[in-house]
């Protein structure tokens, strides 16, 4: 029988979280500025070990398995934000978006994300206490978003989402930028700039990548504390690690695959639990599916080996592009 985590520590906890966030964001909008290498990767360190030591804290004040929960948790929805990073590179290329206000829009993306994951939190945690056969609809999602990964791209330009050609077709817009506003004044006109189209974009992809993130978490945990708090340690530090990662975020190229593979893992382990606790009549009679379940250690394990691959193959592949580009172009050099 699992223990239950006291509830003064879980109240301090979504204080504090929600309150590093406000600061992080006050900050952001007061000096908008482009991060060193040094300061992406300080702080990128400081949310990890964060993440780690709320870690501890739950294996002392919980129990193991509150722990091994928050930890696979978080490594699942911290792998799937950066997933989130691919689309936003996409997004603030597309529209050009200042260098020095990219931390604004990444922050502004962040708290957007938050939001929609806690509606999503308290939707999906209501209908899994009533309807346990949710599981298999969040099970076949999981495997089919799985496929969606590693399916072959069309190559071709950023199309504007659907929002996004509604705010264009409703209010008068401009493509020019005035510093990090949302509206600026033309020949006495109001019109909407970039950067709130930019919002608008990472808002609605947002809400897109919550489809997938909540069902994924809810496969390892059913505990709404530790299903919000994975996620906003995940958030933490998003976008430092978007200037810590530069250029190279393009080039994990196998990144995606070992996200796909977490995906269809706890897509399975989603589909085995609600057999495990049937109710629907029309399979085994309404009586529970005598099937293996998988453990939560099991399943951080499995997430730590996919991400632990996949990241390693990249890295190998960039290096070895990059002694292979830097020996056409040395036989190419002419010589003295």
């Amino acid at each position: 029988m699992t223990s239950v985590l006291p509830l003064p520590f879980e109240i301090i906890s979504m204080v504090v979280l929600v309150g590093i966030l406000i600061v992080d964001l006050l900050l952001i909008i007061k000096r908008p500025h482009v991060p060193t290498m040094r300061e992406a990767s300080l702080w990128v360190g400081v949310y990890v070990m964060l993440a780690l030591v709320f870690a501890g804290c739950m294996f002392w004040l919980g129990d193991a398995q509150h722990g091994t929960e928050f930890l696979a948790g978080w490594l699942t929805e911290y792998s799937l934000s950066i997933d989130n990073l691919f689309v936003f590179v996409l997004i603030l290329s597309s529209f050009k978006v200042p260098y020095e206000y990219q931390q604004r829009a990444l922050m502004v993306g962040i708290v957007l994300a938050l939001i929609f994951r806690g509606i999503f939190i308290l939707a999906g945690a209501a209908l899994i206490q009533r309807y346990i056969w949710v599981f298999f609809i969040f099970g076949a999602w999981l495997v089919w978003t799985a496929w969606q990964q590693v399916k072959p791209e069309q190559e071709g330009p950023v199309k504007d989402g659907l929002l996004v050609r509604l705010v264009k077709k409703v209010l008068p817009y401009t493509d020019e930028y005035d510093g990090g506003r949302m509206f600026t004044r033309i020949d006495g006109k109001r019109y909407v700039t970039p950067m709130l189209l930019v919002f608008v974009a990472l808002g609605s992809t947002d809400l897109l990548f919550a489809l997938d993130s909540i069902p994924a978490i809810f496969g390892i945990t059913q505990s709404p504390f530790i299903v919000f708090t994975a996620n906003v340690f995940a958030l933490m530090g998003l976008r430092q690690l978007y200037f810590l990662l530069g250029g190279l975020l393009e080039r994990l190229e196998y990144l995606k695959y070992g996200i796909a593979a977490i995906l269809a893992f706890i897509g399975v382990k989603l589909v085995l639990h609600a057999l495990h606790e049937n109710e629907l009549p029309f399979i085994n009679g309404g009586e529970a599916v005598a099937v293996p379940e998988i453990s939560t250690l099991v399943s951080l394990g499995f997430i730590v080996v996919a991400m632990l691959v996949a990241t390693i193959a990249s890295l190998v592949k960039v290096r070895r592009e990059d002694r292979e580009s830097g020996s056409r172009r040395g036989r190419g050099a002419p010589r003295t």
